[in-house]
């Protein structure tokens, strides 16, 4: 690893001695008011060169007479320009109207670049897609507005899981999947891993209505990200405006006793901004024992500390609670009984989790291109869930840094270099106690309470990815880009109950289970060209691995540990195109993908000596998940106006088509033969589709704003049919859901008011949240087939 390093410095230090510099180009950049721009975008030949200053100042390097240069920020027109090599530009920025025009992203590494030169499926939800809805759910706008991607959710806002193309959750007792976490994904949250050191995801405390933008990248995402193998999905906090102070005040009512509020101050200075936000969100229930409350305080902080550096810093506390009913029945879900599961209800089933989340991030420029993004980040979690197994409390603490280098060349006439080098660690601590539950004989109608203490483990888990990553911008906008991460995953499991049954003399029984597995190496490799101005054509190959967690290296009743598991590999094969026609009023992607799953993990059972139940299971790598679809997503300005009634009116769609198959995928279970005899039955789901994941998805809606203030949409969203178990014989029923929302947005001079109401399920129809995959007869999580309804309001005061 060293060497790679010694080599990549090396090579920097090289191109930089050996490019040819003719020149220099200052700059300034403004706005319509004449302030400076700190942040803008200065491109050459469609490869980011430079960023403004806190003055909105920037110097690039040239050659010949001219150069071409491209300004842009997001929220304003990109301007191109015509500048004299060894001369000086000042270049204004005009608000734009049409966000289309220049949609860009950052990709979660310090980069920011138009969605016409990125060679991989990247999404990016603003505001517009994150509050269609009432704003409070993730799974709202992924569902609703990214093709590729199925969010659920197992209660009001907890037990949150990602299906990324085809790429479900963890690994459950009957063989597939897993329903009670999500694995596989990474996701961040300003640059923090909410992800745990052994790839573990619990999203129940984060606040998505203070969530101001979210980027999904789809597919195995190794290169830059390590242990991805489906994908990673980068959160971005709110953020106060710069040289603005304001406080707001939001209120939130609707169906079934909804109820939330939220206090907001954001002070923004010219070199600095700080925004505080504290909220709290109660929610009655729509089914018996599915009440929620959550508290929440975020701190978002930048500074600029001079032309060279600035920090950014954020710290989070979360407090929620999810009651749990249960999953029901096929039987009760096609009845419409919404009783729930009387285990889960007897024993009080809930998901509460404490965390308290922070990071900061210091930047420093070191020269014109080379540039160094540094995030130190630690969290610490307080979990207690119960179900109809049994009550768990687990308290993890995870703490690590992530550190990228960015650098940018110039190496000739029309041809950069850019690189992205760095580095993640993250480590984890971790006690998790499991109890058993029983009658409580002081209230034996109550709910149940524990009676006995059924493990007690301390896990130490530590994640290392080591990644570099370089895109060669040549002539006639063609980009070539290649790179490669390598990551290491280290699990270790000591057992505080060992000596209750294992302190005796021969017992072989180890009291502590552990496990590496090093080396995996994700490359990535692709290929881009711009067409013109507003079309590119692309292909790229991805790679990423999912290791074991703690919980698949022991075979719990023998006390042997699983040496033979190897990680999960994911390969993808991508093409497509993105496209800005007409001015900018259309912007569509489309993309032909092939993602293969191999060594996915699966459940073996074994026998007792008379072949009639299951002793113990154990995890072992199986076949393969042979994923292709194609993904299509278009936006189109079909009405815009600076002076009439109706200043935009823009329709989108999007839609999925899934054809994921099983490959060589078998595991086995203690059954009945064809003579009624228990066995040992071998299960072959190869060409069987996918479990838990529909062949058709599609969303078509439109959005519309009025001179006046008043704004509105409306949204259709259609899932197909799916199975639900791998053998195919049971499966969902399609279902369309109509959701709408209108608005009233107004200043009166220092004031703003924001008030709205809007309405889910419009027309009724029976759907769900969630399925449990391969768990019968537990099944379905419903969502409420009735209409229901949301109406808020936000005033703000600027001083």
């Amino acid at each position: 690893m060293k060497r790679i390093f010694i080599l990549l410095a090396m090579s920097s230090i090289f191109i930089i001695a050996t490019s040819a510099q003719t020149g220099t180009i200052k700059g300034r950049v403004l706005n319509q008011q004449k302030q400076p721009m700190t942040g803008a975008s200065v491109q050459i030949n469609g490869k980011t060169v430079a960023r403004t200053n806190e003055q909105g100042d920037f110097t690039i390097n040239c050659q010949g007479e001219k150069t071409q240069i491209r300004v842009s920020f997001i929220g304003f027109l990109t301007t191109t320009s015509s500048v004299t090599c060894n001369g000086q530009t000042e270049i204004i920025l005009r608000e734009q109207v049409n966000e289309l025009e220049a949609v860009e992203t950052t990709t979660g590494i310090g980069l920011r670049k138009s969605q016409l030169e990125q060679p991989v499926s990247v999404a990016q939800l603003r505001e517009t897609e994150l509050k269609r809805g009432n704003g409070l759910f993730l799974d709202d706008a992924l569902n609703g507005n990214v093709p590729g991607i199925i969010m659920q959710r197992r209660s009001h806002s907890g037990g949150q899981q990602f299906n990324i193309r085809g790429y479900g959750n963890g690994i459950g007792i009957r063989g597939v999947n897993g329903n009670f976490d999500s694995q596989g994904s990474k996701t961040y949250l300003n640059g923090i891993p909410v992800t745990d050191a052994e790839g573990i995801t619990v999203l129940d405390d984060i606040d998505y209505a203070s969530v101001e933008n979210a980027e999904i990248t789809k597919g195995p995402s190794g290169t830059l990200y390590g242990l991805a193998i489906a994908g990673v999905i980068n959160l971005q906090m709110q953020k106060a405006p710069r040289e603005k102070t304001s406080v707001s005040q939001d209120v939130m009512t609707g169906s079934y006793g909804l109820l939330r509020t939220t206090t907001r101050l954001s002070i923004g200075g010219k070199n600095s901004s700080v925004l505080l936000s504290y909220g709290h969100q109660n929610f009655d229930g729509y089914m018996n024992h599915t009440e929620a409350r959550k508290d929440f305080m975020n701190f978002m902080g930048e500074f600029i500390l001079n032309n060279k550096q600035n920090i950014s810093t954020y710290v989070g506390y979360s407090n929620s609670y999810d009651a749990r009913n249960g999953e029901l029945t096929k039987a009760q879900y096609a009845n419409f009984d919404y009783s729930g599961n009387p285990a889960y209800i007897k024993n009080n089933a809930h998901s509460a989790v404490s965390t308290f989340r922070a990071g900061i991030s210091h930047s420093y420029q070191f020269a014109s291109g080379i540039s160094n993004t540094t995030t130190l980040f630690g969290s610490a979690q307080n979990t207690d869930q119960s179900s109809a197994g049994g009550w768990t409390d687990k308290n993890p603490l995870n703490y690590g840094l992530r550190s990228v280098f960015n650098t940018n060349f110039t190496l000739g006439n029309q041809v950069t270099l850019n690189g992205i080098t760095g580095l993640e660690l993250q480590q984890m601590k971790a006690i998790t106690i499991g109890y058993a539950m029983g009658t409580d004989n002081t209230n034996p109608t109550g709910y149940n309470v524990i009676t006995s203490v059924r493990s007690d483990q301390v896990t130490s888990n530590g994640t290392g990815s080591y990644f570099t990553h370089w895109t060669l911008g040549l002539q006639n906008e063609l980009s070539i880009s290649a790179g490669i991460g390598i990551s290491n995953q280290n699990l270790k499991l000591d057992d505080r109950l060992w000596a209750l049954t294992n302190n005796t003399p021969g017992n072989t029984k180890l009291k502590t289970y552990a496990n590496q597995y090093n080396g995996l190496i994700s490359p990535s490799f692709a290929i881009n060209k711009r067409i013109g101005k507003n079309l590119s054509v692309y292909a790229s190959y991805a790679t990423g691995y999912k290791a074991p967690v703690s919980a698949n290296i022991l075979i719990a009743t023998t006390g042997q540990l699983n040496t033979g598991l190897r990680p999960e590999k994911g390969t993808q094969f991508e093409m497509g195109s993105k496209c800005n026609l007409f001015n900018g009023k259309l912007f569509y992607t489309i993309a032909f993908f092939q993602a293969k799953f191999n060594n996915k993990f699966t459940t073996v059972a074994v026998p007792n000596p008379a072949n009639t139940a299951t002793l113990y299971t154990y995890i072992v790598n199986a076949g393969t998940l042979n994923n292709k679809g194609i993904e299509f997503l278009a936006k189109y300005t079909l009405l815009q106006s600076s002076n009439g009634f109706i200043r935009s009116l823009r329709p989108f769609v999007n839609f999925t088509y899934a054809n994921f198959k099983y490959e060589n995928y078998a595991y086995q279970r203690v059954g009945k033969d064809i003579s009624n005899k228990d066995s040992l039955i071998t299960e072959n789901y190869s060409g069987k589709q996918v479990a838990g994941t529909p062949k058709f998805v599609w969303n078509a809606g439109a959005d519309i704003e009025t001179s006046v203030g008043l704004y509105g949409n409306i949204n259709y969203h259609h899932r197909g049919s799916m199975p639900f178990t791998s053998d195919g014989l049971n499966t969902t029923n399609a279902f369309n859901l109509i959701n709408a929302k209108i608005g009233l947005k107004r200043n009166f001079g220092k004031w703003g008011i924001d008030a709205y109401t809007g309405i889910n399920n419009l027309a009724g129809k029976q759907y769900y949240y969630m399925v449990f995959v391969n768990q019968m007869p537990d099944s379905y999580l419903p969502a409420p087939n009735k209409a229901n309804y949301f109406s808020g309001i936000n005033l703000s005061y600027t001083f």
